[in-house]
């Protein structure tokens, strides 16, 4: 699975071509044997014909499953990147209402802190980097409570604990967000789609063959149509991987409210 995904990391239509290539060579092998077969006089037109429209059918099971499961994925990633910049922003402006200097430093700390969740949501798939900024992530965090437990024991109050909820529920966000990038399409679920599929190509050539009819082009459009497919399945379920990433514009949008919110809430000096 690393492998393939290396590859399609690498190009995503290298990726497709070899998955194309399996499939034509594994349809042109079953079209072969069941050439010789009819060569020989050997072949069951109908009861392959069943079998081929059983392994079709199961195929068409298994791409919808893992599509939905993929789908999934993707969907839980951009439902927990608004959720933590929401989250964010509220502490931000908790923060702000509170005001005082270990306050007024959380304000500061969590602008930052968007920032790095942003850049942890468009990480690539460098593995020193992800710990990197996961590490910065817990050393920010601990930095964050410090200050909120001095505003908290001096002013204990509901308003200090309506801060100590927003921050508390932000860093909740980016473990729940950090899981749902680690979460990625079964290794065995993707070779099982593989090897279905390869196996139902190679049968559906044996058909052919049974009956000395190539059809070679229709073949080729079934394989593009099936790769496409596939490309689409590994792309949504991978998080860091493909073209279909999770956009991180809601940070963008946190952070440009930063600038503006802090304009709002500065009083107006007479000049």
């Amino acid at each position: 699975m690393e492998y393939l995904a290396s590859i399609a990391e690498w190009s995503v239509a290298a990726f497709g071509l070899l998955l194309a290539a399996i499939q034509l060579l594994t349809h042109e092998i079953g079209f072969q044997l069941g050439r010789r077969q009819k060569d020989l006089g050997a072949g069951h037109h109908e009861g392959v014909g069943i079998v081929t429209g059983g392994m079709l059918g199961l195929l068409a099971f298994v791409l919808a499953l893992t599509l939905s499961f993929s789908n999934s994925r993707f969907t839980d990633r951009r439902a927990g990147t608004l959720a933590e910049a929401n989250a964010i922003g509220t502490a931000w402006l908790r923060a702000k209402a509170v005001g005082g200097p270990h306050a007024e430093q959380i304000a500061g700390l969590m602008e930052q802190y968007a920032q790095l969740r942003k850049d942890f949501v468009t990480a690539g798939r460098s593995r020193a980097k992800i710990d990197a900024l996961n590490q910065r992530t817990n050393s920010m965090q601990t930095i964050i409570w410090g200050h909120l437990t001095a505003v908290v024991r001096e002013q204990p109050n509901p308003v200090s604990a309506a801060l100590m909820t927003a921050i508390n529920e932000a860093f909740d966000m980016s473990v729940s967000e950090r899981f749902a990038f680690n979460m990625r399409l079964p290794p065995q679920l993707f070779w099982l789609l593989v090897f279905m599929l390869a196996l139902s190509t190679g049968m559906l050539g044996y058909q052919f063959g049974l009956k000395g009819q190539p059809l070679r082009g229709l073949i080729a459009l079934l394989t593009l149509m099936w790769t496409a497919v596939i490309i689409d399945i590994l792309d949504l379920g991978s998080a860091r991987l493909g073209n279909l990433r999770t956009d991180p514009a809601v940070y963008e949008w946190t952070i440009q409210s930063f600038g503006s919110g802090a304009s709002t809430m500065s009083p107006t000096r007479p000049r």
